[in-house]
């Protein structure tokens, strides 16, 4: 399960508790340590995430923070955990004080559901008054699950997660600037909207009279580029639904094709068995007293051959000569539909296949069982007869 799946799980957990948890320590142990566990720290080692944490200057005498993520026995993460019914509305003091008296670039506030990110982007060593990224586990959203697995314990890294709170920060800033000159453009944004076309004096009467063109121009703007966007990605969808399609029409046109040559080649093995079945049982006769002129090593090579081309014929088609020192094994007892000559001497282990001009072509074997190397070799050779 990857990270944000565990994330969503978590989720679905939250909803289901929830309204069990009454106290602050409840909520300590059933949402937000678990949670951590998410991130991959392990919450009951004091040496990676100390509860009740005490730094030793710069905050009231007794005064703690919740949690304290440690690096070499330094803080990295403060976390101050609230009762899952805290608003978390106000800024915690204490959270601010600890921020500036340790060496932590990061701090968390939450409630279990809803997680505060806290940082120094305005003043060094001064925990800001907001929060770079606010994260609400009932509310996912999916670009800050990626934001939050830089925070995990694997991925931490106090430069690169810096960087994203900087970006962060400012992203919302000017989506908030955005959106207030969306509803209510200002004088400034006004006179700068117009400036490339209106060549006379920017009164405050024309600003007043371009401020609701200029208000209505942005929505329009906004609606067909939305609109634009989603045309695109639909037609997007459609081409790769229709590439899917024409991707499962031709895996079905394939499927249909083998299954129908695999049905030939069924019917075509059946027949030629069938037609084995109809052989004069004198052949098995006849093989079987010639079997007994030639040596056990030779009967061996040629079961060998016959079993690796039955596939492909009767076994009875298979048949052999013995000339002198060789074993000829023919298709129908033909000697011109020579399959193989076979030499099985103390000296000598020898197996010739005809080549493409039906000239010998020789392969030196170690032991008898080689012969079923040429598998290959021996059926083509086979399928020139049959075919």
């Amino acid at each position: 399960m990857d990270f944000s799946d565990k994330i969503k799980q978590f989720s679905k957990r939250i909803e289901v508790i929830k309204g069990n948890l009454t106290t602050e320590e409840a909520t300590k142990t059933a949402l937000i340590m678990p949670f951590f566990q998410i991130l991959e720290y392990d919450v009951f080692n004091p040496l990676e995430f100390m509860p009740e944490y005490t730094a030793d200057v710069g905050v009231k005498r007794g005064e703690k923070v919740d949690y304290a993520i440690l690096e070499d026995g330094k803080p990295i993460i403060l976390i101050e955990a609230k009762n899952i019914k805290d608003k978390l509305t106000k800024h915690d003091a204490q959270l601010f004080r600890y921020f500036t008296a340790t060496e932590a670039r990061f701090a968390i506030l939450t409630n279990g559901i809803i997680y505060k990110f806290f940082t120094d982007l305005e003043e060094k060593n001064i925990m800001d008054e907001k929060p770079f990224m606010t994260i609400n586990l009932l509310d996912i959203d999916e670009n800050k699950i990626s934001h939050l697995k830089k925070f995990a314990k694997t991925n931490f890294d106090i430069d690169v997660v810096f960087n994203i709170a900087s970006e962060s920060k400012y992203t919302n800033l000017i989506k908030e600037q955005l959106n207030e000159q969306l509803e209510n453009p200002s004088d400034e944004f006004v006179r700068f909207i117009i400036n490339d076309f209106y060549n006379g004096v920017k009164t405050q009467n024309v600003v007043e009279k371009f401020r609701p063109i200029v208000k209505r121009s942005i929505l329009q703007f906004a609606t067909d580029f939305m609109n634009e966007k989603l045309k695109t990605l639909l037609e997007s969808n459609n081409e790769e639904n229709e590439n899917e399609k024409k991707k499962m029409t031709e895996q079905k046109s394939k499927e249909d094709s083998e299954k129908k040559a695999k049905e030939k080649v069924e019917k075509e093995k059946i027949k030629k068995d069938e037609e084995c079945q109809k052989k004069d049982i004198k052949t098995d006769v006849t093989k079987e007293e010639q079997l007994q002129e030639i040596s056990r090593e030779e009967k061996e090579a040629f079961n060998i051959v016959q079993a690796i081309l039955v596939d492909f014929s009767c076994k009875e088609d298979i048949t052999y000569r013995k000339d002198k020192d060789w074993l000829k094994v023919l298709y129908k007892d033909n000697e011109k539909s020579w399959i193989c000559n076979i030499k099985l001497t103390p000296s000598d282990k020898l197996i010739s296949l005809p080549n493409q001009n039906d000239e010998p072509t020789e392969y030196r074997m170690d032991e008898i069982i080689d012969i079923r190397e040429l598998k290959d070799e021996l059926n083509y050779v086979l399928s020139k007869y049959i075919n």
